[in-house]
């Protein structure tokens, strides 16, 4: 069978995919990203290719359209916004998700045929404190660390990353390397003790925004122990002194650390010489998320521990494609390929390149700031590609309400529903991944290509035509006369090699003369280069510069909200939330609370937590644990209204951002939680899809169909007439059940023979063999054996997913383990779990510790 080489679309790994378009997926084992490792959503992406959901014509007002008189009303309303009020009334937000043709095309029209620099990116929320912390330190925005990096450092230090969920290739090939050299050494810098710290030898719960502290008193460790490296400072190194007389400042008890712990980790750091340090959201997402990478890369400049094999500092991001953003200028402060906007020569280069009648002469709206315009009325048209900011950006309720309050409001999506999409006036339909062609960049780097293997759905588009279509309308239809992506891969190629000569780091002549239809996976500017191996920076100096930051005053509310990802979902679950291998992990959304918290709050398992702020306010399933510490509350941000009513967790956070970077601080906020004191709690099990209104309600797709998590503070008058209205099936046969002692109530939905549907209702949180009811739905198993919560060959629950890959269950582990398997290796040849991706493995060696111990023999 002949597959696709293709390229994940989920995290900044960037792993090379083996596509075909039946769905069969397979790590692409020649990638140099991942040599055919896939995690857990990488290897269900043959699960989310169908066209359920999908927007396949053009739609105006929510009625069908043809494209000529979409893309007229777009030309339209954008021209007109712009002779009326000027260009900076009109705006565009993209997303990681574009392809970096696509990113070129939107950046090129905005920036020099608008003349606006009013287009920002959801990347903003991913690295935008890491651009900046760069560009402070280096002179210019570059990654100098290599995946290799992390197989040859003796110390690797994990800051704000919880790696094993959030970019599990890379964690793997650390477990692989840490496994091969037992004497490498990996610390976690963490609030929370994720799944990531079952990795480390040393995990430190660092209180949240403490970073600056603590590698401030890092720094000033290494120069009170002798272990600045002077000679290479003096080559190479502006702001030593400064930066070491302000780190001297810092109180390490903001760190939230022990003595004991800070020394360890000072002395392990100092004493190491191959040390990468590797951060991710943790440090970006901060009001100080700057200032926290330039403390971080302060100790490697201070170290000379930069520009070599094994060392150095290493963002990693969150988007696919948050790199060739980077690269094309699609932040609003920055201009394609790595120029300036507030430098004359670079705006009078890339102007006379494109042949443009104008130009930005000034950065533009920075994502909150953007939406802020909108909800002002500066912002006359807004055009929303590829991303979903009424979820995903903070205040995210007053996010939508500023939406709904622009005068005209397009979107580019492939999925029709979107919270965002339900606030548009046209929506134009937009190829997705395995249907498009072009180019994206990942962490290290490296480009590498994405291919078509799927046929173009219904009337469909690639976003780059899509806007080239637009700009061509609005009278720049030779400067947008692209026949296919290589054509503008070309053009941006054609723009870097034809600058003047100048301290740049993007080079791109090693792709001058490419078969872009031939393209390998390769890196800038060119495989195996190590920047800064000379000591030689992007300044005007050409020295670097170490940043002096004062540690912030942390404030202590009472509750705290740390905010990320789940392993198995990506962003807004409009792609993952497709498969129900992925969606069985965690299937509501959830807050974990500490139990000493949840004495306090009277919470139970299972039970509802109600979490308010000063924006907005969110219902989500308590999950008990001690991982994180007392007082501090964490809630993954992936569900939409359109899966759970409340449980959109970026209602919470507030719209506060880093000074520099323009990041939203979206790691911590000041929250207010009670119990939600439900009346009754209810499961369902259905074949089509519901439209729970009840105030709490989750919904995930399962093997047979849907499922959905409910509560409420009104007991509905009759079961049966809620069961048929929550199921939409309002003349199917009804079977119920009811216990007057224990208040529960059971429904069973038949329709020719058939269970449509199953309720479980309780006055707590209903305990029932999901697993069991899901599979009877479909079938024609008897109400009663339904209604008894059994499946039709009566096996064994399976329990809760903990290995997406092969749907093995706790409960088949812990019977597994208790039958004598003691080790992951064991686990896996008993049931398979841990033996595709590997994402589940620091979850499965969780599951044996806790497992009891045999008895001893008397």
């Amino acid at each position: 069978m002949s597959m696709t080489r293709t390229t994940c679309p989920y995290c900044g790994v960037g792993c090379g995919v083996l596509a075909n378009e039946d769905g069969t997926i397979k790590g692409d084992p020649d990638h140099p990203a991942n040599f055919g490792r896939l995690c857990s959503k990488g290897a269900s992406l043959g699960e989310t290719i169908d066209l359920e959901g999908r927007l396949l014509q053009p739609k105006i007002n929510g009625e069908a359209a043809d494209w000529d008189s979409a893309l007229d009303l777009v030309a339209e309303k954008f021209s007109a916004a712009i002779a009326e009020h000027g260009p900076e009334s009109v705006a565009f937000y993209a997303s990681g998700q574009l392809l970096t043709e696509d990113y070129y095309v939107a950046n090129k029209l905005m920036k020099g045929f608008i003349g606006s620099a009013n287009i920002d990116t959801n990347s903003r929320l991913c690295m935008a404190s890491s651009v900046a912390g760069h560009k402070r330190a280096f002179g210019t925005d570059t990654v100098p660390g290599t995946y290799e990096d992390l197989e040859q450092a003796d110390l690797i230090v994990l800051v704000g990353s919880n790696l094993a969920w959030c970019h599990p290739v890379l964690y793997q090939r650390i477990a692989a390397a840490k496994e091969a050299r037992p004497a490498m050494r990996i610390v976690n810098i963490d609030p929370r003790r994720t799944v990531t710290s079952e990795l480390a030898d040393l995990h430190l719960s660092i209180a949240p925004d403490g970073d600056i502290a603590l590698f401030n008193g890092l720094l000033t460790h290494l120069a009170e122990t002798g272990r600045i490296d002077t000679t290479y400072t003096s080559a190479h190194v502006s702001g030593v002194a400064e930066a070491v007389e302000i780190a001297r400042a810092s109180n390490l008890n903001d760190t939230g650390l022990s003595a004991q712990d800070l020394a360890t980790f000072f002395e392990l750091w100092g004493s190491t010489n191959k040390v990468v340090t590797v951060y991710s959201q943790g440090v970006n997402q901060s009001q100080s998320g700057a200032d926290k990478v330039n403390a971080i890369l302060n100790c490697h400049l201070a170290t000379g521990r930069i520009g070599r094999a094994g060392m150095g500092p290493f963002s990693v991001t969150g988007q696919p494609n948050a790199m060739g953003g980077r690269e094309v200028g699609g932040l609003a402060n920055m201009l394609a390929n790595h120029l300036e906007i507030d430098n004359a020569d670079h705006r009078a280069a890339v102007q006379d390149f494109w042949g443009s009648p104008t130009i930005c002469t000034k950065p533009g709206l920075k994502a909150v700031d953007l939406f802020q315009a909108c909800a002002e009325g500066k912002i006359k048209a807004l055009w929303v590609m590829s991303t979903n900011p009424a979820v995903s950006l903070p205040d995210a309720d007053g996010v939508a309400e500023a939406i709904a309050n622009v005068p005209f409001v397009v979107t580019s999506d492939m999925i029709e529903k979107t919270d965002t999409n339900a606030l548009a006036d046209v929506l134009l339909p937009a190829a997705g991944w395995g249907e498009k062609d072009g180019t994206v960049t990942n962490s290290e780097r490296r480009i590498s290509r994405q291919r078509a293997f799927l046929k173009t759905p219904g009337k469909a588009r690639p976003d780059w035509q899509i806007i080239s279509n637009v700009a061509a309308r609005m009278g720049f239809g030779k400067a947008f006369a692209y026949h296919s992506p290589a054509d503008i891969f070309a053009e941006y190629v054609a723009l870097d090699t034809t600058l003047t000569p100048a301290p740049r780091d993007l080079d791109l002549s090693i792709f001058a003369d490419v078969d872009y239809n031939q393209l390998l996976p390769t890196q800038w500017p060119r495989n195996g280069h190590r920047f800064f191996s000379d000591g030689q920076f992007f300044h005007p100096n050409g020295k670097a510069q170490m940043i002096a930051v004062t540690a912030p005053k942390l404030s202590k509310p009472r509750f705290a909200l740390n905010t990320g990802r789940n392993r198995d979902q990506w962003h807004t679950m409009t792609r993952t939330g497709k498969s129900q291998r992925l969606g069985a992990h965690l299937a509501e959304p959830y807050v974990e609370i500490h139990p000493a918290d949840a004495i306090e709050l009277g919470a139970k398992p299972g039970s509802i937590i109600e979490i308010e702020s000063l924006y907005g306010s969110a219902l989500l399933r308590t999950l008990i644990t001690d991982r994180g510490p007392q007082g501090q509350l964490f809630a993954p941000m992936h569900w939409t209204r359109q899966r759970s009513k409340r449980g959109t967790v970026n209602s919470l956070t507030a719209p506060v951002v880093d000074p520099v970077s323009g990041q939203p601080a979206l790691k911590t906020g000041s929250i207010t939680a009670q119990i939600y004191r439900a009346a009754w709690y209810g499961f369902l099990a259905c074949r089509h899809q519901p439209r729970p209104q009840t105030p709490y309600a989750a919904v995930a797709r399962t093997t047979t169909g849907w499922q959905v998590e409910l509560a409420g503070r009104r007991t509905p008058p009759d079961w049966e007439a809620e069961a048929q209205k929550l199921a939409g099936m309002k003349h199917a046969e009804v079977s119920i059940h009811t216990d007057p002692a224990s208040g529960t109530t059971r429904v069973a939905l038949v329709q020719d023979g058939v269970i449509e549907a199953l309720l479980f209702v309780a006055p707590r949180p209903v305990v029932v063999a999901r697993n069991a009811i899901i599979s009877v739905i479909g079938t024609e198993t008897p109400s009663l054996m339904a209604l008894a919560g059994r499946n039709a060959a009566n096996l064994p629950d399976p329990g809760a997913t903990v290995c997406a890959c092969f749907n093995v269950g706790r409960n088949t582990l812990m019977s597994a383990i208790a039958a004598g398997a003691k080790s992951v290796a064991a686990l896996g040849g008993a049931t398979c779990a841990g033996t595709n991706c590997g994402s589940c493995k620091p979850e499965l060696k969780s599951l044996i510790a806790e497992a009891p111990m045999p008895m001893a023999a008397e």
